[in-house]
């Protein structure tokens, strides 16, 4: 299926356009007013997020699209990047964010310990899974190796304060360069999940998000969400999210060498400055693909409740549901 801007509306559908509207701050732009399909299509321009798209996924039109969205980036840039377990084999083309990362002065890719045992769990053995992926090409910061910091969540659903890694508040503006896919207790990761898990520290904010038994279910994913929103509070305008929907494996970068082969063919790159608009656009893209290849991916969120991701980030008034897609060549 060829993957035109077209194409790519017939996918997203009117879906894309509903939603509860409120007074959204922090990622969000404001809107105003509920209805029916026809009412959310009938909002004007003004009154939705704009969702940048290009079918094509390579360096160029990485670039591009960054740069429709990253008027208010200055300063230190954190480029929050899952980097994967030893020789994972669905993160990111380390070229291609090689390419992304020479072009933003004054960045670097930054990434937290896992909870989990294993390969990253410790910044030494961290470190050394960086050089076995080829993370080697500019600088790498593991935000918790010297502790942590509390950032507030208001008004969360469970959690008031989440612990961070402690470097996290070096940076004056932060990209969430995140590959789209699924989840094993998330249902998917995109955006939220690469933030809210990405950049809490290895042993507290982590253990603070998974709960006490490695909780799944709503209590998990609105405590992910309670994660994210302290990031969005803490950066403001001074954050941007982009969604790489390549290698569309149900399972997370977390997974390693067995993570799950992907079914589903890769279908694009979104950005926008609004974080429930950018990842309700890729879930649109992949409950509307045009034959079963979805399936197994669907099967997953389904299975987690994931949508309960944007349902929570609506409430919690990180964003908006209302998008237009604008497409780039």
């Amino acid at each position: 299926m060829e993957l035109t801007r077209r194409n790519f509306v017939k996918l997203a559908g009117i879906a894309g356009l509903i939603g509860l509207a409120g007074n959204f701050t922090a990622c969000s732009n404001n809107v105003a007013g509920t209805g029916s399909v026809a009412e959310a299509d009938k909002l004007p321009p003004a009154d939705k997020a704009k969702v940048y798209f290009s079918e094509k996924i390579d360096a160029e039109h990485l670039i591009a699209l960054y740069n429709k969205i990253n008027s208010d980036i200055s300063g230190k840039v954190g480029i929050k990047v899952h980097t994967g377990e030893p020789n994972g084999p669905n993160i990111l083309s380390r070229d291609m964010v090689q390419a992304f990362q020479s072009q933003i002065p004054n960045s670097a890719i930054i990434e937290t310990n896992t909870l989990y045992g294993g390969a990253r769990s410790t910044t030494e053995r961290h470190r050394k899974t960086l050089k076995t992926n080829d993370w080697t090409f500019c600088p790498v910061d593991i935000l918790d190796e010297d502790g942590d910091v509390y950032l507030p969540v208001k008004k969360g659903f469970h959690l008031s304060e989440v612990a961070m890694g402690s470097h996290l508040t070096n940076y004056d503006s932060l990209i969430a360069l995140t590959h789209f896919k699924g989840h094993a207790m998330g249902g998917f990761g995109g955006s939220l999940k690469n933030l809210a898990i990405g950049c809490a520290s290895g042993k507290v904010g982590k253990a603070q998000i998974h709960g006490k038994n490695w909780e799944t279910g709503n209590d998990f994913l609105e405590r992910m969400v309670d994660s994210g929103k302290a990031i969005c509070d803490h950066f403001g305008r001074k954050i941007v999210f982009i969604n790489v929907l390549n290698r569309l494996s149900v399972d997370c970068d977390c997974a390693g060498a067995g993570a799950a082969a992907p079914v589903m063919p890769d279908l694009g790159i979104l950005a926008s400055t609004d974080i429930l608009a950018v990842d309700k656009a890729a879930i649109d893209m992949i409950y509307n693909f045009q034959d079963d290849r979805k399936n197994d991916l669907i099967t997953r969120i389904e299975s987690r409740g994931g949508r309960r991701q944007l349902s929570a980030m609506e409430e919690l008034q990180m964003g908006t549901p209302n998008y237009e897609i604008i497409s780039i060549s």
